[in-house]
C-alpha cells in the first residue's frame, strides 16, 4: 500500500471555557478528543455523525484553521501542527476546503471573478491576464458560464454558489479537499448534481476527499471508507459497503436504521436512541455512548473502550464487540 496522503494521530481540540474575574479556563469543550485517521491519494473518506459531534472541528484542525490542542497532522509525511503561518503557506495550496454554506464563505462584496482570482494572488501565481484565463477555465469546469465572473454571489442560487465554492477549492490544483457538509444546505435534486460534480473532478484531478456529513445516504454515494464519529471520538471505521451491510457499533446500527427506504411496503426495524447527546464539556465516564446505548452493560460506564479491529479492516470502539 502506498504511503498515506494524510495521517492524523491522536488529534485533540479542547476549547477553553473561561469564567470568573480573571477569565481563567476552568473547563474545556472537548470537541475532538483523540482522533486518528488516514487518507490515501485519490481516496474519499466519509466522516459521519450527529450535529455537535466534532466532525467540522476536526476538518478545520486538519486544514489548520484551528490550532489543535494536541496530536499530529501529517501531510505527505510532514507535520503541519506546529508550522508557522509562513511555513504553512505552501501546504495550503494542497489542502483546501468546501464549506457548508457558500453564501457565508463567499465574500458578498467581491465579484465571482475576484473571489476565484484571490488564491492566485495570495500565492503569487501568474499575471492579471493569465489569472483571468484561469478564472474562465474554473467556471467552465464547474458548469458555469464565463460571464458569471462579473456577477456577485447573491445573484446565484444555492447550488450555483456551491459550484463557485468548489471552483475556488480546486483553483490551486490541491491534492486533498475537506468537504464540510457541502450539500446539506441544498435541495435534494441539486445535491446529486454537486455530488456528481465532485466525483467527476476527483477522477479528472485525482483528488482525495474528507467528506463530512450527517446523512449516511449521501456519504454512501461518494465514499470509499466511512468513519462514524460520536462525541469527539471515532466509534467505527470500515469500507463503505461493510458499514452499510454489517454495522457493528450500536450507534452506527441506529444511524443505518434511520436511512429512508424508497419502498412503502418494506418495513424497517428502526432503532431509536433514548435521551440527548451528552455535553462534550462533561462527557460520560467509560464508553461515551453508554447513556444512550440499547445494549449497554454496567461495565460500559466504568471502562473506556479503545478503537480496535473487530473484523478484518473493520474497527469498532465497543467493549461488547471487542471482548467477543
Amino acid at each position: 500500500m502506498t504511503a498515506p496522503l494524510l495521517e492524523v494521530n491522536d488529534l485533540k481540540m479542547h476549547f477553553p471555557i473561561k469564567s470568573g474575574l480573571f477569565s481563567r479556563a476552568k473547563t474545556f469543550n472537548r470537541a475532538v478528543d483523540g482522533v486518528s485517521l488516514s487518507i490515501q491519494p485519490g481516496e474519499t473518506v466519509g466522516l459521519v455523525g450527529e450535529s455537535g459531534c466534532g466532525k467540522s472541528t476536526l476538518g478545520r484542525c486538519i486544514a489548520r484553521l484551528y490550532q489543535p490542542t494536541e496530536g499530529r497532522v501529517y501531510f505527505k509525511g510532514n507535520d503541519l501542527v506546529h508550522l508557522s503561518h509562513k511555513a504553512l503557506l505552501p501546504y495550503r495550496q494542497n489542502i483546501q476546503m468546501i464549506f457548508q454554506d457558500p453564501m457565508e464563505s463567499l465574500n458578498a462584496r467581491h465579484t465571482v471573478g475576484e473571489i476565484l482570482e484571490e488564491p492566485f494572488i495570495i500565492h503569487g501565481i501568474g499575471d492579471a491576464q493569465s489569472r483571468r484565463r484561469s478564472v474562465a477555465k474554473l467556471l467552465d469546469t464547474v458548469g458555469l458560464p464565463s460571464r458569471s465572473a462579473t456577477r456577485y454571489p447573491f445573484e446565484f442560487s444555492g447550488g450555483q454558489r456551491q459550484r463557485i465554492g468548489i471552483a475556488r477549492a480546486i483553483a490551486l490544483n490541491p491534492e486533498l479537499i475537506i468537504c464540510d457538509e457541502p450539500v446539506s444546505a441544498l435541495d435534494v435534486s441539486i445535491q446529486s448534481q454537486i455530488l456528481n460534480l465532485l466525483m467527476d473532478l476527483q477522477q479528472e484531478y485525482n483528488l482525495a476527499y474528507l467528506f463530512i456529513a450527517h446523512d449516511l445516504a449521501v456519504v454512501k454515494h461518494i465514499s470509499d471508507r466511512v468513519l462514524i464519529m460520536y462525541l469527539g471520538q471515532i466509534v467505527e471505521s470500515a469500507a463503505s459497503e461493510t458499514i452499510y451491510q454489517s454495522p457493528l457499533h450500536p450507534y452506527t446500527q441506529s444511524l443505518i436504521s434511520a436511512i429512508p427506504i424508497p419502498d412503502p411496503h418494506r418495513k424497517t426495524n428502526r432503532i431509536l436512541l433514548q435521551g440527548d447527546v451528552p455535553s462534550p464539556i462533561a462527557p460520560p465516564s467509560g464508553c461515551r455512548f453508554h447513556t444512550r446505548c440499547p445494549v449497554a452493560e454496567p461495565r460500559c460506564s466504568e471502562t473506556a473502550p479503545s478503537l480496535l479491529e473487530a473484523e478484518t479492516q473493520h474497527d469498532a470502539r465497543c467493549l461488547l464487540i471487542n471482548s467477543q
